[in-house]
């Protein structure tokens, strides 16, 4: 990415949201946002929509707010930001995502600070990895950016084993305690065939939800199912420390079950939420932004396409687009704040879509066709998706994976076949640059470099018979009971 002196950028032919309207915000007069603006950064003029500036930034939004003369000039100088910095801004409004190098980082988050670009904010976020996050998290403290230094500063904590000696090198004492006084996240079970029952108390030990002390190496009971729960074939997912249980089935018929629970692990306390205006089981659930997605599944066994959304600050379920066709327990997950969903057609083939809220509609990514094989669970490491599906023959004992790159939109396989007894495998779930997989007899840490998957440890298996649901929580103390 690179700017050039003394030529002006034209960015009007650019639709800068995915709808290519901005409408006025409250306070602002229509008049005054109507029209083009000429930023100059430097010596670098940029043309852009008033109301893109206004619709994306706060310093625009205040600026216009504010009846100052400047609000009337055609023409506006920013002294205080690097051209490339806000060029990068301009590029993430017009819905791009581009992977930046040590100094682009520290140029966009200048201007994210400066402008208190949200956007721009929001996907250096995504960016965040384990050779950029100590950059992030100085930078941003240094600039006051604090929803990405507060964002940095977790993942630095979770990968804390492999980064310690460097950030006690690299940054300053304060910087250095506040990693130190956040909590990391803790890997947590629970099992995926805990059905409600009145022959079942709520705390026998099937219904508890437990998590792995890795120092310990055991695991302890986090907190009991509530007895309405289900896990049986319903959603369960993790959405800002929060547990969500949504549907399931219960009985030997499959009855549905029509009661969803929130679990806050600052309050320790389980709550009920709306359920769905489709009740469905077998489906997935994901959570992203302030919602959750409950994706296709079955009613009455048979498979649908629809989709809700639940909006946990109005607490309200809406449908959303259907999924192009009919999934049930659809491999989903999310990646750089994208989610994405493996679809199965015949002639070997794996489709991943992804859901575009803006849009509300599915989009076709990319396609994988194996002999004989098929997606069945898919995670997120980066801007990379890792598909793991099964071997030859229906093979599930040795998987094979495959990764996409959302950047390069380049497939390549990974080296071997992965060990999947009792479907450890499709347990996985990233932390940092490591997957955990867990079946009872052991729990297994892959390490991602590169694109390959290493064993780097192994752990006590999880101590309850059957497929289990995994997930990842960040706990305010660890004083729980060993199993």
């Amino acid at each position: 990415m690179s700017v050039h002196s003394n030529k002006a950028v034209d960015w009007s032919g650019c639709d800068c949201t995915e709808s290519g309207r901005y409408l006025p915000l409250e306070g602002i007069c229509v008049a005054s946002t109507a029209a083009k603006l000429t930023i100059v950064v430097g010596d670098t003029h940029f043309s852009e929509e008033k109301t893109l500036l206004v619709q994306s930034c706060d310093y625009f939004q205040a600026l216009y707010r504010s009846g100052m003369k400047e609000c009337r000039q055609e023409e506006i100088h920013l002294k205080c930001l690097c051209a490339r910095g806000f060029l990068i801004a301009l590029a993430v409004l017009r819905g791009e995502r581009p992977i930046l190098d040590a100094d682009e980082i520290v140029e966009a988050i200048e201007c994210a600070a400066f402008l208190q670009v949200a956007p721009l904010t929001k996907h250096l976020t995504d960016l965040i990895d384990s050779d950029s996050c100590l950059l992030m998290y100085h930078t941003a403290a240094t600039f006051g950016l604090m929803d990405l230094y507060h964002a940095a500063a977790l993942f630095i904590r979770n990968m804390y084993r492999d980064l310690e000696a460097e950030v006690k090198k690299t940054l300053p004492s304060e910087l250095i305690s506040y990693v130190e006084s956040l909590t990391p996240s803790v890997f947590v079970a629970v099992g995926a065939h805990v059905t409600c029952s009145v022959d079942e108390t709520i705390h026998a030990a099937s219904r508890t939800v437990c998590y792995l002390d890795e120092d310990g190496n055991n695991w302890k009971v986090l907190t009991d199912l509530p007895l309405e729960a289900s896990t049986s074939m319903a959603g369960v997912t993790v959405l800002d420390n929060k547990l969500y249980i949504v549907g399931g089935v219960h009985g030997i018929h499959k009855q549905v079950v029509d009661s969803c629970f929130c679990y806050s692990v600052e309050d320790n306390d389980w709550t009920v939420i709306a359920s769905p205006a489709q009740l469905r089981y077998n489906f997935s659930l994901v959570g992203q932004d302030g919602r959750l997605y409950a994706i296709g599944g079955e009613y009455e066994r048979t498979a649908m396409s629809s989709v809700e959304t639940y909006d946990v600050e109005t607490g309200r379920w809406t449908f959303a687009a259907h999924l192009p066709r009919p999934a049930a327990g659809a491999a989903c997950t999310t990646a750089m704040s994208r989610i994405f969903v493996c679809l199965w057609r015949p002639m070997q083939t794996t489709e991943i879509y992804e859901y575009l809220s803006g849009k509300d509609e599915w989009s076709l990514v990319t396609t994988l066709i194996r002999p004989q094989s098929y997606g069945h669970c898919m995670v997120g490491h980066r801007d990379n998706l890792y598909i793991m599906r099964n071997g030859p023959s229906d093979d599930f004992l040795r998987c094979m994976m495959d990764c996409y790159s959302l950047t390069t939109g380049q497939w390549s396989a990974l080296p071997g076949h992965f060990a999947n007894s009792k479907g450890a495998l499709f347990t996985s779930v990233v932390r940092g640059d490591s997957v955990f997989t867990l079946n009872r007899s052991v729990t297994l840490e892959y390490a991602i470099e590169g694109k390959t998957w290493k064993p780097r440890s192994q752990m006590k298996g999880f101590p309850r018979s059957g497929s289990v649901w995994t997930f990842l929580l960040r706990l305010p103390n660890a004083d729980k009971q060993t199993l």
